[in-house]
């Protein structure tokens, strides 16, 4: 599609998003056509004014006069106060949806979407991106029907003051119009890399402060400095070329405004001179002409908006319109046992497509067995935990749980019978009772309590001031590790899932931690069926069953005492562990 008809379709777009507040909108565009025939008048009462001052016209006419200018001003001021009420909240309306729109948008969208994605991007584009769409679509249209409105009623009461003074007057309007046409191409282009450039100063924001303890502790705070102000650099470079853009465009236009006005003057002024228009008239023709110059003006001004708009409308609509690629069935089971069948699996990363991660993998979890996944760094242990909870789909192969495969099951469902304990869980920044409900956020008071004995972490949190109450903070730092990690089983405990991941989840605890934890992990586990993926051997002497992952393959499996006994991987694993001890 060429650029001319997608910038049609995108502004058509951005028009549509008024639609749900068409009530607002027409009751406001009603009271702007009134407002606005109150404003044109003024001039007609001017003309009247001075044209009977001049015939001999006493006080009384000048009393007159002034009260029908303050009547007329007064109505205009009532209804504008309406139209700008009713059309800037119906814009916070529609941005308030957009918002929500595009937040359900990228949040709907698979993992790997996120991976190529950072979060200040993403960011912006729900705030700044948005904001700019705003005005675009109430308050700008208001105002453009306004100015629209105001051009062509005083260009119709030039005409009828002198036709010949006007025809001479709108030899102004195709500079107006060229120039418009020109300047706001290149506008929409460079509003564009602006949006985008901004983006990226609130990416690097974003990673700063939210990385503040590393950045504290290599004392690079100077370095992110230089990088943010690069950054901010870069889109203020852009915005310069951008403020040339519109300098030139207003320039073009109040030089044809005012040199409009000259001509006016001039011409009218010898027309005044041989007597065929009177001073009333020459003054309200002056006047007609300041609005239409005024309103030129400032319909520039918003073709600059609109430019500024279409470019930030790009990439929100990109976003609202794209699909996720990992999308689920409508299928459930009635019963789930937790046998998971992992069968002939490719997979590489979206993100590094060239480097596979594993190659042909075979793995059956049986139901209530408890397997620990080992191996060196790099070697798939994360991946087939990113798998099983359907973070990705693999590129070849497939995944069964009870028989069914993986695609074909409702993904919402699916990711409920999946519990995962992570080595750094992810806590919000609410209070501990919301978090332990993130699980299951129906649940009672007294069911969250069961759960948070049951993960060892009641006693804690009834040591504090506000109980359950307690504020976690951002990514949960008022919490030392071993409490996030009783938290984040608790949630898993109350979630209740039939297949649990236990992702390195006591490899950051000190001694005492790790042995509340693991009592916590060993009551978590008690039915299902678990993964545990480990560094840390002495973790998985107990499992069930161990296997070994060498390079995207499945290289041993069998207890730690048998593992231990043959001349391979695990072997080599331990001893290295132990010698490192």
């Amino acid at each position: 599609m060429s650029d001319k008809p997608r910038r049609a379709v995108d502004l058509k777009r951005l028009l549509s998003l008024a639609r749900p507040e068409a009530r607002p909108l027409v009751i406001g565009t009603l009271a702007l056509a009134i407002g606005s025939v109150m404003t044109l008048l003024y001039p007609m009462v001017i003309q009247q004014l001075i044209d009977g001052i001049e015939a001999g016209g006493g006080k009384e006419l000048v009393t007159r006069g002034a009260l029908m200018l303050v009547g007329l001003f007064s109505a205009g001021a009532f209804f504008g106060a309406i139209r700008a009420w009713l059309f800037t909240v119906s814009g916070e309306r529609i941005v308030a949806s957009l918002r929500t729109q595009l937040y359900r948008s990228i949040i709907s969208q698979e993992i790997a979407f996120f991976d190529e994605r950072r979060t200040g991007e993403l960011t912006n584009r729900l705030a700044s991106d948005t904001t700019v769409l705003q005005n675009t679509v109430t308050v700008n249209v208001s105002m453009l029907l306004r100015f629209t409105i105001m051009a062509i009623g005083a260009i119709g009461f030039l005409f009828y003051t002198s036709w010949k003074l006007t025809l001479l007057t709108l030899t102004v309007v195709p500079v107006v119009a060229i120039s418009g046409g020109f300047f706001g191409r290149k506008m929409r282009a460079i509003s564009r890399n602006f949006q985008d450039a901004l983006a990226e100063s609130t990416v690097v924001a974003e990673e700063t402060i939210a990385g503040v303890r590393t950045v504290r502790a290599f004392a690079r705070e100077e370095q992110e400095i230089a990088r943010y102000s690069e950054a901010v650099e870069a889109s203020f470079a852009i915005a310069k070329r951008r403020a040339s853009i519109i300098a030139m465009l207003r320039g073009f236009i109040g030089f044809g405004g005012y040199g409009a006005i000259a001509v006016v003057l001039w011409f009218g002024g010898n027309m005044l001179v041989d007597g065929t228009i009177s001073i009333g008239e020459l003054t309200s023709f002056l006047l007609y002409t300041l609005t239409v110059a005024f309103s030129l003006g400032a319909l520039s001004g918003l073709y600059e908006d609109f430019m500024k708009a279409l470019g930030a409308s790009e990439r929100v609509f990109e976003l609202m319109d794209r699909k996720a690629t990992v999308t689920g069935g409508a299928h459930r089971l009635a019963e789930i046992r937790g046998e998971v069948v992992l069968a002939e699996l490719d997979f590489a990363y979206p993100t590094r497509p060239d480097m596979p991660v594993l190659q042909k993998l075979n793995l059956t979890l049986s139901p209530g067995e408890v397997v620990a996944l080992v191996g060196h760094s790099g070697s798939g242990k994360s991946t087939v935990a990113a798998l099983l909870s359907r973070f990705y789909d693999p590129q070849g192969g497939s995944i069964h749980i009870d028989g069914t495969r993986y695609n074909e099951l409702d993904i919402d469902w699916l990711r409920e019978q999946v519990g995962v304990v992570s080595q750094e869980p992810i806590l919000f920044a609410t209070s501990i009772l919301d978090n332990i409900r993130y699980g299951r956020p129906a649940a009672s008071l007294d069911e969250v309590t069961a759960a948070a004995k049951a993960a060892n972490a009641h006693d804690f949190i009834g040591s504090f001031p506000e109980g359950y109450e307690t504020l976690v903070g951002e990514r949960g730092v008022k919490l030392s590790g071993g409490q996030k990690q009783r938290v984040a089983i608790a949630r898993a405990l109350l979630k209740d899932p039939r297949l649990l991941i236990l992702d390195e989840a006591t490899s950051a605890l000190d001694a005492e931690s790790e042995h509340l934890v693991q009592e916590a992990l060993d009551r978590l586990m008690q039915g299902r069926t678990t993964l545990i993926i480990a560094h840390r051997l002495s973790t998985v002497k107990e499992a069930d069953r161990v296997c070994v992952l060498d390079q995207g393959c499945l290289a041993q499996q069998g207890t730690h005492d048998e593992l231990v006994a043959q001349d391979g991987i695990y072997r080599r694993l331990v001893q290295h562990q132990f010698s490192a001890a």
